[in-house]
């Protein structure tokens, strides 16, 4: 091997050709947390997690629902500004909370070619969105069970279409209860996005408990109750009042404005407490 003496020299004489190539995309899972309409007015709206998909029309993987993703272009873009122009284009949705989830690098996640993907996690209450979302988009609302064995089932619906897969996790390391994911059963889902999904929707389920992350998720103003249905939503579980009002004590500030409603009560609407 040829030693040099300058950087100048050796980037003179360097060629991409001499080492592999791969492709890197983002991937985005959007996630919101909004109301289920109820029949029966007297009956508070029951929160459902949903998330947004859209439609592949071209191979590989046609006519299968997966997250909104495509490549970076690696001489204008980083990794964020690539999924932030994918985002718009693939759903028309823009200007939300994002944040960096995970690189997905398994050898053979696309059959294209080697693809590595850096997966980003966006936040919204879907009810705040005005512009229409792209006909080939779609939200679907998530039910998640999981077994004592740690496979977990999770389900997705629109109301038209339902998709269905399981994961089996497999503690990876007990020091950060980290977990790997292995896919038991998709035939729906393109690419490695079953995967993605559930470690996007574990990621959400432990930063809720020592971040504020969840007000991205909420409108501006907003009853404890409700706020209470995101949390446990999002836990899979139901949070005891006591606790949660200690969860959220210093999360929040009173406000002078009611909810009204037919068949409710008034109730008092609070507003995220920005920290100062």
């Amino acid at each position: 091997m040829k030693e040099y003496k300058t950087e100048e020299e050796f980037l003179k004489d360097y060629n991409v050709k001499d080492f592999d190539q791969l492709s890197m995309t983002s991937d985005i899972l959007l996630v919101s947390v909004s109301d289920q309409e109820q029949s029966n007015y007297r009956k508070n709206d029951k929160k459902m997690m949903s998330i947004l998909l859209v439609k592949r029309n071209t191979f590989p993987y046609k006519d299968k629902w997966c997250l909104p993703g495509g490549f970076l272009n690696p001489k204008t873009e980083t990794l964020e500004e690539c999924a932030k122009r994918v985002l718009k284009k693939e759903t028309n949705i823009s200007n939300l909370y994002l944040e960096q989830l995970y690189t997905f690098d398994s050898l053979k996640r696309d059959p294209r070619t080697r693809v590595i993907s850096t997966a980003y996690m966006a936040l919204v209450d879907k009810k705040s969105i005005k512009d229409e979302i792209n006909p080939n988009a779609s939200w679907f609302d998530v039910i998640l069970i999981e077994n004592k064995n740690d496979i977990v089932e999770i389900s997705l619906t629109n109301g038209l279409v339902d998709i269905n897969f399981s994961i089996k996790k497999e503690l990876k390391d007990k020091t950060t209860d980290r977990y790997a994911f292995k896919t038991i059963n998709n035939k729906s889902l393109a690419f490695d996005h079953d995967i993605v999904i559930l470690a996007g929707l574990e990621r959400l389920k432990n930063k809720i408990s020592y971040t504020d992350i969840v007000f991205n998720m909420m409108p501006k103003y907003f009853t404890l109750g409700e706020l209470q249905q995101v949390y446990e939503v999002i836990l899979n579980k139901k949070l005891l009042d006591p606790a949660f009002r200690r969860i959220i004590a210093n999360k929040v500030e009173k406000t002078n404005l009611t909810k009204t409603g037919a068949g409710h009560r008034p109730s008092t609407l609070f507003t995220y407490k920005i920290k100062k």
